[in-house]
C-alpha cells in the first residue's frame, strides 16, 4: 500500500579530468586539498558534503539498494551564478542556491521541509492524498502544491510549467526515465537515497542533505544533533531495563509472511528497545519471506506482536485469516500498530514521519515493552489494535 514510502532513491555520475588538464590550468572546479571542509555525517552512509570556498559538492553514493553508481551536484549561489565557472560534463546538475521552487517526490521529504521552515518551497508532489503534514495540506487545499498524479509516471508536462529551481526524486531500481525527460527540459533533478539507510539515525540524517539546498546547513545540523541526543538517551533508558520481551512482526500477503530482516531499520528499533526480536539473527536490511507454519512455530508464544501491516483491529485480523487468532498475543491483546495514526486524506503518518524521528519511534516501542521506564509518555505511531 504505501509501502510507497519506504521505497525512495536516486542517481549517478563519477568524472576525470586528463592529465594534460590538470597540468595546464586550475579549473575554477578543482578542488584544493587545504580549502575542502567537510560536513560531519555520522550515521548516514549513502550521501557526502564537501564545500570548497563558495562551491558545495553533495555526492550520493547509495541511490538505491546496491546501487553502483555515484550522483555528484554542484550547489552555488545565485548570487555567484556568473562568476563561477563550472565544467558541466563533472556534474550531474549545477544547482543555484538557496532553492526556491522545489518538487518533491516522496512523503519522507515532507518532515525535512516542515522541520526547516521551507514549505513555501514546494509547489508540486505525486500523490499529494498520501501527505499528513497539516502545513502542507493547507498548501495543497489552497492550490500552492500541485499534483503531479503518480512518482511512476509523473505528468511532466505540468511539473514543466511550474519552472521548479529542483526535483528532488528517488527510484526503487535504476535510473528513472521520466526523470530524464524532465533532466532534458533544463530541470535538474537528485536523487535522495533516505530510504536506503538501515539505520533509524541513518535516515534521519538526511535532514542535512535538505539544509544544503537552502542555506538551512546550521538548522539542520541542530535539528539532527536534538533527535540524535533523544533517541541515545531513549535508548540508555531501555538498556537498563531487566526485561527483555519477546518480539514478532509483520503479517502474511497472499501466502508469504512478510517480516523484518534482521539488519533491517525495524529490528534495529526493536534492538535498541531492548526486545528479544524473534528474526535479530537474520542477514539483510529489507524483508523476509516467511510461511506461516515457520512464523508460528517461532512466534505463538511471543509476548508482542508489533507492525502487524494495515491491519487495525482484532476483528479484521480474524477476517482476514483466522489462523492469526493462533498467537497468544492476539489472545492477550497485545498487538500494536501504526496503522491507526493518520493524516486528514487517510495517509499513514508513520510512512511520513517515522523515518525523520526516529527517537519517537523508538519511545513508542520502548512505552509499549518497557511502561516503567516512560510513564507519562503519550505514544504518537504504534497504538492498541482496536477490538
Amino acid at each position: 500500500m504505501k509501502n510507497l514510502l519506504f521505497l525512495t532513491i536516486l542517481l549517478f555520475l563519477s568524472c576525470k579530468e586528463t592529465p594534460k588538464e590538470k597540468t595546464q590550468t586550475t579549473p575554477p572546479h578543482k578542488i584544493i586539498e587545504q580549502n575542502v571542509t567537510s560536513t560531519p555525517i555520522s550515521y548516514a552512509k549513502g550521501f557526502s558534503i564537501t564545500k570548497q570556498d563558495k562551491i558545495t559538492i553533495i555526492k550520493v553514493n547509495a541511490p538505491w539498494p546496491s546501487a553502483n553508481k555515484t550522483f555528484t551536484y554542484a550547489l552555488v549561489p545565485e548570487k555567484d551564478l556568473k562568476t563561477i565557472s563550472l565544467d558541466d560534463s563533472l556534474y550531474d546538475a549545477i544547482i543555484k542556491t538557496p532553492v526556491k521552487r522545489m518538487i518533491a517526490t516522496s512523503t519522507t521529504h515532507i518532515p525535512s521541509i516542515e522541520a526547516l521552515g521551507i514549505e513555501n518551497t514546494l509547489i508540486g508532489f505525486p500523490g499529494t492524498d498520501y501527505i499528513s503534514s497539516k502545513p502542507i495540506r493547507e498548501k495543497i487545499e489552497a492550490g500552492k502544491v500541485k499534483e503531479l498524479g503518480l512518482n511512476e509516471s509523473i505528468n511532466t508536462e505540468v511539473l514543466i510549467n511550474l519552472e521548479p529551481d529542483l526535483v528532488m526524486g528517488f527510484t526503487v531500481e535504476g535510473e528513472n526515465k521520466t526523470y530524464q525527460n524532465i533532466v532534458n527540459s533544463g530541470t535538474p533533478v537528485v536523487y535522495n537515497g533516505d530510504w536506503v539507510e538501515a539505520t533509524p539515525l541513518g535516515k534521519a540524517e538526511w535532514i542535512k542533505f535538505f539544509g544544503a539546498f537552502f542555506n538551512k546547513e546550521k538548522l539542520a545540523d541542530s535539528i539532527f544533533n536534538n533527535i540524535a541526543k533523544s533517541y541515545n538517551e531513549a535508548k540508555a533508558l531501555a538498556a537498563n531495563t531487566d526485561i527483555k520481551p519477546t518480539v514478532f512482526s509483520g503479517s502474511m500477503f497472499k501466502d508469504i509472511w512478510y517480516a523484518p530482516a534482521g539488519e533491517s531499520w525495524v529490528a534495529h528499533f526493536l534492538n535498541d528497545a531492548n526486545a528479544n526480536y524473534i528474526w535479530k539473527d537474520t542477514f539483510g536490511n529489507g524483508s523476509l519471506s516467511l510461511n506461516f507454519e515457520s512464523v508460528l512455530e517461532k512466534s505463538k508464544s511471543a509476548d508482542f506482536w508489533i507492525g502487524p501491516g494495515q491491519f487495525t483491529s482484532y476483528s479484521q485480523l480474524q477476517d482476514n485469516n483466522v489462523h492469526y487468532t493462533q498467537f497468544d498475543a492476539y489472545a492477550n491483546k497485545k498487538i500494536y500498530t501504526y496503522s491507526l495514526t493518520t493524516g486528514a486524506t487517510g495517509g499513514i503518518l508513520y510512512y511520513e514521519l517515522a523515518p525523520n524521528r526516529p527517537d519517537i519511534v523508538l519511545k513508542d516501542i520502548i512505552h509499549i515493552l518497557h511502561p516503567e521506564v516512560l510513564t507519562d509518555y503519550e505514544p504518537v505511531f504504534f497504538k492498541p489494535l482496536q477490538p
